[in-house]
Formats: structure tokens, C-alpha cells, sequence
């Protein structure tokens, strides 16, 4: 990247990408874009120095580790998801009042008597006894749900990476349970899911994240100074 110019990574879809270009708007930083709304990359007319590009929330973090964009809004749950190297490069700038959701683990409503991770580890247990393989969970949170399952003692699952409607996958033999992000659990719900009572992964919201590779760049101490209010 050019060595004057900041970039700063913004969502590319979704109420997260509304609700960030909202940040921008409320503090008169308004986003132009030469190509339109499909554009991939915009600029701050009165701060010309600024390149706004246009990312996957999980590219943002990626590309923040490596120093590619200087400023980015992300999820606090990407970022804890990823590698552990990845997430000593970035810091935590501000953290949103939007964005908020909650990585929880969820069973089908039909284990009436699975309530509790206790109740869980005991079902793994069986499960490796009499069907002779692991409890499966389906997720796109691999590293939190193994850090989270291991640290209260559930030790015999499998992870069962997800590519979709990570809620469907009890239902289509893909695995037992889910371990999936969640606003207001009404899709859970929908879905005949229901959380278990301690199955409470993490806490996410939005946030203002900044590579550590870039804290002496001239003018982005104005910049984070500016998204910050």
C-alpha cells in the first residue's frame, strides 16, 4: 500500500456496513465512491489522504495483521476467532454499541433432558460408547467453540466446519449440535434450537481496530481521533 495514504477497511455487506458508514456519517465524514454503490473502494473528500476500501468483515482482521489497512471495523467475534498472532498485531480502538450478538452453543429442542454443558459432556460420553464416534458441531467458529468446549471439561467432539445455514445442520445428519453467532435467537428458535442454559461462548459487538504496524503512520493518530468521538 502506498506509504502516505491510510486505509481504512469497511464491511462490504450487510447491517454492519450501514451501521459503520453511519459512524463515519455522524462524525462528517462522509464516503464518495466514483463508481457507484457496487464500488469497492471510496474516499473522504476533505481528508484526501484517506482510501476507503471495502472488505469482508473476516478480511478485515486478515488484512489488518498484515498491515495492508491501517484502520478497520470488524467484529470483536472475528477477531477473537482468529489466530492468535493474528489478533497481537491488531488493538482495539472503540467498541459499538451496534453489531452486538452473542456465540452461543445450541441443541435441538428435542434433548429435553440436555440442558447444561454437565448434560452435554454426558451425552459425548454415550455418544463415543454406544455409536462408536464423536459428538459433532457444526460452526464457523472453530477456534472458540474448541477453546469454550475444552475449557469446561467436553472433551469427545468433533468440529464439522460450516459453509451455510450453519442451523440446519442437525437436521440434515451434518451433526448433533451448532455452535453459531446469534442477535435474538429467533432463528434458533425457528429452527427447533434452543441455547444451552450455560452455552454462552462470547460476547461480540462491533469495533474500531487498528494494526499495530501502522501506529506511527503520519496523520492516523487524527484519524482514529476523529472515528473516536
Amino acid at each position: 500500500m502506498t506509504k502516505n495514504i491510510i486505509n481504512i477497511g469497511l464491511p462490504s455487506k450487510g447491517r454492519l456496513k450501514h451501521d459503520t458508514i453511519n459512524v463515519l456519517k455522524k462524525n462528517k465524514l462522509n464516503i464518495y465512491s466514483e463508481r457507484g454503490e457496487r464500488d469497492l473502494f471510496g474516499y473522504i473528500k476533505k481528508i484526501p489522504n484517506v482510501k476507503i476500501i471495502y472488505l469482508h468483515a473476516r478480511e478485515c482482521v486478515e488484512q489488518l495483521s498484515l498491515g495492508n489497512i491501517d484502520i478497520g471495523f470488524s467484529g470483536y467475534d472475528l477477531l477473537k476467532e482468529s489466530e492468535i498472532n493474528t489478533q497481537n498485531k491488531i488493538l482495539i480502538s472503540k467498541k459499538y454499541d451496534f453489531g452486538n450478538a452473542n456465540l452461543v452453543l445450541a441443541i435441538p429442542d428435542l434433548w429435553i433432558d440436555v440442558q447444561t454443558l454437565l448434560d452435554l459432556d454426558e451425552v459425548a460420553d454415550e455418544f463415543k460408547k454406544r455409536k462408536k464416534r464423536l459428538l459433532r458441531v457444526a460452526t464457523k467458529y472453530p477456534n472458540l467453540t474448541r477453546q469454550f468446549l475444552y475449557s469446561k471439561g467436553v472433551t469427545q467432539f468433533q468440529l464439522v466446519k460450516s459453509l451455510g445455514s450453519t442451523e440446519v445442520a442437525p437436521f440434515t445428519g451434518t451433526a448433533e449440535i451448532i455452535s453459531d453467532i446469534t442477535s435474538t435467537g429467533i432463528t434458533l428458535k425457528a429452527n427447533n434450537l434452543r441455547i444451552l442454559k450455560d452455552g454462552e461462548i462470547l460476547k461480540s459487538q462491533a469495533c474500531l481496530m487498528i494494526s499495530k504496524l501502522s501506529l506511527k503512520k503520519l496523520g492516523i493518530k487524527k484519524i482514529i481521533a476523529l472515528l473516536s468521538r
